[in-house]
C-alpha cells in the first residue's frame, strides 16, 4: 500500500429537526457550527457542519437534517458509534453537564486505558466521549456553556459494525493503510499513522445482529483524510485497480471527495484537506449565513424559502471574536 490516510476527516449522519440538531451539537456539546449549506444532491435539505474553531479535518461532524425523517436501524454494515476526544480529567465534568441538561448517559467505562461516556443524541445516534491517555493537542472551541478546559478536541474514533471481519480488515489495512493494533473479544482496533485521537477505528463483529438501515439517527458515511487532489487521484486509481467500485472525484466545495463501500457495507469517503471552510466566508463568520456552491446560486431564493430559519448560537459576539483573533 503506497498511500495511507492520516486519519478521520469527518463523519456524516442523518438527523431529524434541524433546529434540534443545532441545539444539541452547538449548544449541548459545544461544537462550532462552521458551515450552513445544503445537501448538494438534494438542496431542499440543510447540510450542517460542526467542528473546532475552523472546522479542521479530524474535528468535523456533519448532518443532513430532514424534518419527519423515518428512524433508521442500528446494525451491521454501518458505523454505529461516533466518538469524540475530551481531556483526560473531563469525563466526570461531562457526566454532570449532560445530567444537568437531561441527557441520559451510560456509566463511565474503561477500555484501552481510555475512559468512555456513551449516550444518544435526540435522533438516537450513538455518541461517545473518550478521554485518551495520550494528550490531545488540538485547540477546542470555547463557549459559555462548555469551557475550553473540558471542551471536545475533535473526533476520537468510529466503530464499524460488521457480520464478518476479514474483508473489512483487509480494506482498512490494504485499502486505507491503517495498522491493526489488537483484538479485544469481538472488537478489533486499527489506527492510521501513529494512532491516537482522530486516527482510530474499531471493528465490532456481531454476526447475529440485524443489518443496519441508514435513515434517521444513523451514520451515512465515514470520511478519511488525504492531503491534496493529486494524492486523491492516485489513491482512486489504486482502489480501482484492486477492483473497488469508486465514484468519480466530486467537488464538495470545501474538499474534494471519492466514495466507495468497504466489504462489510459501510460507505466510506476519502476527502482532501487542502481547501477548508474559509473558502467562501471569513473565519469569524463561519456558519452564520447560508452558503451555496456556484451551480446552486441561481436558485438561492427558492432554496432559502424552503429551509426552516435556524436560531444559531451567537458566535460573533466581541468576546468570542477577541478569542479567535488571538489564536
Amino acid at each position: 500500500m503506497a498511500i495511507r490516510t492520516q486519519g478521520l476527516h469527518h463523519v456524516t449522519a442523518i438527523a431529524g429537526n434541524p433546529q434540534r440538531n443545532v441545539d444539541f451539537y452547538a449548544r449541548t456539546l459545544g461544537l462550532r457550527l462552521v458551515k450552513t449549506t445544503v445537501n448538494f444532491d438534494q438542496p431542499s435539505v440543510y447540510h450542517l457542519y460542526y467542528g473546532d474553531d475552523a472546522g479542521r479535518p479530524g474535528t468535523i461532524m456533519t448532518f443532513f437534517p430532514w424534518n419527519d425523517v423515518a428512524a433508521g436501524r442500528h446494525g451491521t454494515g454501518q458505523a454505529t458509534t461516533t466518538a469524540f476526544s475530551v481531556p483526560a480529567n473531563s469525563i466526570g465534568w461531562w457526566q454532570d453537564h449532560l445530567a444537568e441538561v437531561e441527557v441520559r448517559t451510560s456509566r463511565i467505562t474503561t477500555r484501552d486505558d481510555e475512559d468512555t461516556l456513551t449516550f444518544t443524541d435526540p435522533d438516537g445516534l450513538t455518541i461517545a466521549l473518550v478521554a485518551h491517555k495520550q494528550a490531545d493537542p488540538r485547540n477546542p472551541w470555547d463557549t459559555p456553556l462548555i469551557p475550553g478546559e473540558h471542551a471536545i478536541r475533535g473526533l476520537h474514533s468510529v466503530t464499524l459494525s460488521v457480520s464478518q471481519e476479514d474483508a473489512t480488515a483487509e480494506m482498512l489495512t490494504d485499502g486505507l493503510g491503517l495498522t491493526f493494533l489488537h483484538q479485544d473479544d469481538n472488537r478489533l482496533r486499527f489506527a492510521a499513522g501513529d494512532g491516537g485521537p482522530g486516527a482510530l477505528v474499531d471493528v465490532l463483529v456481531t454476526p447475529d445482529a440485524p443489518s443496519g438501515l441508514v435513515a434517521g439517527g444513523t451514520v451515512h458515511h465515514v470520511a478519511w483524510r488525504v492531503p491534496d487532489d493529486a494524492t486523491q487521484q492516485a489513491w482512486r486509481e489504486e482502489l480501482v485497480g484492486k477492483g473497488v467500485q469508486v465514484t468519480e472525484i466530486l467537488d464538495r466545495q470545501y474538499f474534494h471527495s471519492i466514495y466507495f463501500r468497504e466489504p462489510g457495507g459501510t460507505l466510506l469517503e476519502v476527502a482532501t484537506d487542502d481547501i477548508g471552510f474559509t473558502a467562501d466566508e471569513p473565519l469569524l463568520e463561519l456558519g452564520r449565513a447560508l452558503k451555496l456552491p456556484p451551480w446552486l446560486e441561481p436558485d438561492r431564493d427558492q432554496i432559502a424559502a424552503g429551509l426552516a430559519k435556524l436560531d444559531l448560537p451567537d458566535e460573533n459576539n466581541p468576546e468570542v471574536a477577541e478569542k479567535l483573533a488571538a489564536r
